[in-house]
């Protein structure tokens, strides 16, 4: 009778200890998680302030120069592109390569298309001169550093939980919830990505 319930102590200590492993693996994983996804939001709230400084910068560029229309066009095209891919990215771009790329395609199409101003403004050097585009450069510049900052942790980020997600035992635990715990994707760098954008004012 006492081995009886020695058996038994026995398989609820060991019942607890598997549940508890299970619970903290599980917390894990949804840290984790977390930290890749508030990290996306991140490299979105970067994008958006380049996204928002635009505006200003081809107003102060057609207040100072009278540059071709199908420059500012394209300008207005791309960063309207550029939101609709943050707006519109649908499911979830940290496990879904396809849609990664497709909102880093429109981010490089308005990079892009802001090289294509920039030559312009060169052929204006009293534009340049001015306070207003000199603010509005550091601005920029200022952006697209942190545009870089926060893709660099987000790969951070993905890669601390692909690590732990990807990690045996753990990769037997997270298959058992499926996609919820999918395989995050990275940011790439694009073709050419060995020459600096052109920001330079």
């Amino acid at each position: 009778m006492q081995k009886k319930w020695i058996v038994v102590a026995v398989i609820v200590l060991l019942a607890l200890a598997l549940g508890g492993s299970c619970v903290a693996k599980y917390n894990s994983l949804v840290g984790l998680d977390q930290k890749v996804k508030g990290q996306w939001a991140q490299v979105q709230n970067a994008y958006e302030r380049r996204a928002d400084l635009i505006p200003n910068l081809v107003e102060t560029v057609k207040g100072a120069a009278s540059f071709e229309k199908e420059t500012y066009t394209g300008v207005a095209q791309a960063r309207a592109r550029a939101q609709q891919a943050t707006a519109n990215v649908g499911g979830d771009p940290t496990t879904d390569p396809a849609k990664l790329k497709e909102f880093e395609a429109a981010q490089n199409n308005l990079t892009s298309q802001l090289s294509r101003l920039m030559v312009v403004v060169e052929r204006y050097p009293d534009l340049k001169a001015t306070q207003n585009f000199r603010d509005l450069q550091a601005q920029l510049e200022g952006t697209e550093n942190r545009i870089t900052v926060e893709r660099q942790r987000f790969n951070e980020a993905a890669q601390q939980f692909n690590t732990t997600r990807n990690s045996f035992p753990m990769s037997l635990f997270a298959g058992v919830f499926g996609s919820k715990f999918a395989e995050k994707t990275y940011f790439q760098s694009r073709t050419g990505s060995e020459t600096p954008p052109a920001v330079k004012f």
